[in-house]
């Protein structure tokens, strides 16, 4: 074998070493976005839970606002199935949109019954009602937490397979970018009304 040849084939080997590290490497870093995402579903499930608890205890208090009731409901479980369609494809940008949109349309359904609260002192001064709302208000801290996580790990990955040379790896074999996940203004604003229940 004349040099000219062993050199062309170090560089083959070079570059498929090369080529083998970079894919395991978007494997990884897309396996630990799934990893962050289970930590948001745990939390997201908690949520779900509490919420027709919080709505059973606000219907004795508010029988004739039984629209705005439904309409939580309604909201939490489009949120659920949002969720359950992220958790077995936690990379897809269309599953985490309509999560994010999902989770938008819950907030604002939740904020209308917090609102709601306000107007009623029975139902705010409720032992049951408060502590539903603060176990949801820690439960909805710790998803902003493993939110953040996630868009730590959404960063890592979006910058890994969008960085020459690997992204010549994510085009062949198909590594999109991983959406972000954004906090929704009326968490916030629902959080100063909780804060000053």
């Amino acid at each position: 074998m004349s040099s000219s040849n062993l050199a062309f084939l170090a560089a083959l080997a070079l570059l498929v070493f090369w080529a083998v590290g970079a894919y395991n490497r978007l494997v990884r870093l897309k396996n630990i976005i799934a990893n962050a995402f289970g930590q948001i579903d745990v939390q997201l499930k908690r949520r779900y839970d509490l919420i027709p608890n919080l709505v059973e205890a606000a219907k004795k208090y508010l029988q004739h606002e039984q629209a705005t009731l439904e309409a939580v409901i309604s909201a939490r479980n489009q949120a659920r199935s949002a969720s359950d369609t992220v958790r077995s494809r936690p990379g897809k940008a269309e599953a985490v949109l309509a999560l994010a949109a999902a989770e938008q349309t819950l907030d604002s359904s939740l904020g209308r019954l917090f609102a709601l609260a306000e107007a009623y002192p029975d139902l705010k001064a409720d032992q049951t009602i408060r502590e539903l709302s603060e176990e949801l208000t820690s439960t909805e801290n710790k998803v902003g937490f493993a939110r953040q996580a996630y868009n730590d790990a959404a960063l890592d990955y979006n910058n890994a397979q969008g960085q020459f040379p690997s992204v010549l790896v994510a085009r062949v074999f198909g590594f999109a970018p991983s959406p972000m996940l954004r906090a929704t203004e009326s968490a916030a604003v629902r959080q100063a009304v909780r804060i000053q229940m």
